[in-house]
């Protein structure tokens, strides 16, 4: 596949990681105003540093666009002239609507929504897609792409903003569970890498149990608590002091957040 990442900011730069180690391209043009900030890309095979969009537009057929909100408007109208009936444009950029890419490029041309997160990196992102009715046509390619570097779910366009907060967002919040997690093995004995080492591949566990079982977590929670067990114990010690509604009251902040950022845009 020949792509292109217009503005290889941090997403930018996990996209192409994913891209490059999974081996899903035939070529790859990176864009950025400094190659410096990208010049770790420099000597991959069919791997093209530019900072030229519109070279990066010609030589590709599916753009996907990684850069600040504020400058998608003016990078579109830019590359718009050079689109053509190949081209697929996929946008990673938060609270910028579909119809507004089609008011620039034109209703006509194949375009999809992409709401990844920077675990895309290593191969494990979630990613959701939407897509306008020109882009129903090729959303296989976008879901081909993306499940290479993880997994998709096509969704609505009004849940994106939902889903920034659950998917994007909430590799932060898992992170932040996990520092808790490492910093309690500490309090317990631990040093701080090995600590780390299990609160890791303890969560990787957990999750993995649901992907592959298909459970529910209360499921999976009942195989590990015992009546009067120290799990049990731990679990209601944790929700008389708030870990499931905090948990959700900061999801929920968050998802208030970037509705008013998208008010504030409009």
């Amino acid at each position: 596949m020949k792509i292109a990442i217009i503005g290889t900011g941090n997403l930018g730069r996990s996209i192409a990681k994913g891209l490059i180690i999974n081996n899903a391209i035939t070529s790859l043009y990176l864009t950025r105003r400094s190659l410096d900030n990208i010049k770790e890309f420099d000597g991959y095979n069919n791997v093209h540093l530019t900072t030229d969009n519109n070279l990066a537009v010609q030589q590709s057929d599916i753009l996907i666009f990684a850069v600040q909100p504020a400058h998608l408007q003016s990078i579109l109208e830019s590359v718009a002239p050079h689109l053509t009936e190949k081209h697929i444009v996929i946008s990673t950029i938060t609270g910028f609507p579909i119809s507004k890419i089609e008011s620039i490029v034109g209703a006509q041309h194949h375009i999809i929504r992409a709401m990844p997160n920077t675990a895309i990196a290593v191969g494990k992102s979630m990613t959701c897609l939407c897509c306008n009715t020109s882009g129903k046509a090729r959303i296989s390619v976008a879901e081909a792409i993306f499940n290479r570097l993880g997994a998709t779910i096509c969704i609505p366009e009004e849940q994106m903003q939902a889903a920034t907060v659950v998917c994007a967002s909430g590799i932060a919040f898992w992170m932040r569970l996990i520092r808790a997690t490492t910093q309690a093995a500490i309090q317990l004995g631990f040093d701080a890498e090995d600590a780390q080492r299990l609160a890791m591949y303890t969560s990787e566990g957990a999750a993995q149990l649901l992907i592959k079982n298909g459970n529910h977590p209360e499921q999976e929670i009942d195989k590990v608590t015992t009546p009067m067990g120290c799990t049990i114990e731990g679990l209601n010690e944790m929700e008389h002091k708030g870990l499931s509604s905090s948990l959700i009251q900061g999801m929920v902040a968050s998802f208030q957040k970037i509705n008013a950022i998208k008010t504030n845009q409009v």
